[in-house]
Order: structure tokens, then C-alpha cells, then sequence
């Protein structure tokens, strides 16, 4: 019949085909989101876990993903970027700020978005390790986006004359694997620890490698 909607392309509930699957999309982040972060943890957890836990279907799992770790690669994306806009959202507020101020604040709206769901840190900093070499260089790449903003805000300092002459990319680099380091190692329970602790100490390491006292 000429125009006529097959079942695919019209509305159901009120949502079309591009927002239903919109929907299956989520809810199935969302079940990863869970079952990778908070109850079985990624090698944990299997593909009827996961549909079981969106209430979806293997079928409807297959037309958004390819596999499991499809799933946790844009987690780990969505996690981080949840943590850096934390920081990009504080920076406006702290720029005439005196160094010392502009590196706690920074710190802790970091640690805040990356950790004060226990779950993002989980997936950011346990269960994307060793996963493969593709997430792997998923890993480091979004390492480098950390290293790249830290960067901009030691060059600013710099030009400021708030910070003295040094090759500040090497430490900025040296910072960030100390953050992963100490994360993990804290999200695994190696660090008994408060948050508001593990952000004290990465703030002191700051201050003195960057030998800021102001």
C-alpha cells in the first residue's frame, strides 16, 4: 500500500525507530555501567548477563554492539570525559586565582568526577588494565588528553611567572601515571583510604614537584 508505515519506521510509546534504539543503547550502558563497575566487574560478566540486566535481548544487543568490550570502550570514554568536564566546568571560576588555590580546586573537582561514583572508578581504572591491545591504546590515548590539559594549565602558570623554567611535559606525564597508579590501587582496596585523603596526596605532589607554595 502506497505510504504505508512499515512497523519498523513508525512510532511506538510515543518514540520512532531512531529513538527506541537510542533507548536500547542506553540501557544497555547503563547495565554495563553496573555489572562492570559495581557487581561482576568486566572479565566477570557475559553478554546474557549484561541483556539480562537491561532487560533487552541478545538479538537487540548485537544490533548496537559487536562485543562485550565494545560496551566497556565506551564506558571507559563516557567515565572520563565525566571527569574532565569537572575540571573544564571549575576552571572559569579559579583563573585569578593564586596557583596553590587554582591546583587544590582542580584536584578535587577531578578526583570528584572520577571517583565519587565508585563505579566510574572501577571501570576507569581497574577493569579497562590489560583488557586488550586495542583498549589498551584506548587507554593511553585518553591518558595523553590528561597529560595535554595539565600541560596547558602548567604553560599558563609559566607565562604567568608563577612557575620557574623546566621541562614540564616530562612531570606532567609523571603525574598522570601516579594518578592512575594510586587509583587503582585505592579502587582495588590496596590503599586504605578517605577520597578526600587520596585527593590530599595527590595534591601535595603537585606542590612539590611544581614547587608551588602560594
Amino acid at each position: 500500500m502506497a505510504g504505508r508505515i512499515t512497523p519498523a519506521e513508525g512510532r511506538y510509546g510515543g518514540k520512532d525507530a531512531t529513538e527506541r534504539r537510542a533507548e536500547r543503547r542506553r540501557r544497555f550502558l547503563e547495565a554495563g555501567l553496573e555489572m562492570f563497575g559495581a557487581v561482576h566487574g568486566y572479565r566477570g560478566t557475559k553478554i546474557a548477563d549484561l541483556c539480562r540486566a537491561a532487560g533487552l535481548s541478545t538479538r537487540q544487543f548485537y544490533e548496537e554492539f559487536r562485543t562485550l568490550e565494545d560496551v566497556l570502550c565506551e564506558l571507559h570514554l563516557y567515565v572520563n570525559d565525566v571527569a574532565e568536564q569537572a575540571v573544564l566546568d571549575i576552571l572559569p571560576a579559579i583563573q585569578d586565582r593564586p596557583p596553590r588555590d587554582r591546583v587544590v580546586q582542580m584536584l578535587r573537582a577531578y578526583v570528584k568526577g572520577a571517583a565519587s561514583d565508585p563505579r566510574h572508578a572501577r571501570i576507569a581504572y581497574v577493569e579497562i588494565v590489560g583488557v586488550s591491545p586495542r583498549m589498551d591504546r584506548q587507554r593511553l590515548d585518553r591518558r595523553s588528553v590528561w597529560i595535554d590539559l595539565l600541560g596547558r594549565q602548567v604553560d599558563d602558570a609559566f607565562e604567568r611567572g608563577e612557575l620557574p623554567p623546566d621541562d614540564y611535559r616530562i612531570a606532567a606525564a609523571a603525574f598522570i601515571g601516579a594518578v592512575n597508579g594510586l587509583m587503582h590501587d585505592w579502587v582495588v582496596g590496596w590503599v586504605d583510604a578517605t577520597m578526600e585523603e587520596i585527593t590530599d596526596e595527590l595534591i601535595k605532589i603537585v606542590l612539590g614537584r611544581y614547587r608551588i607554595t602560594e
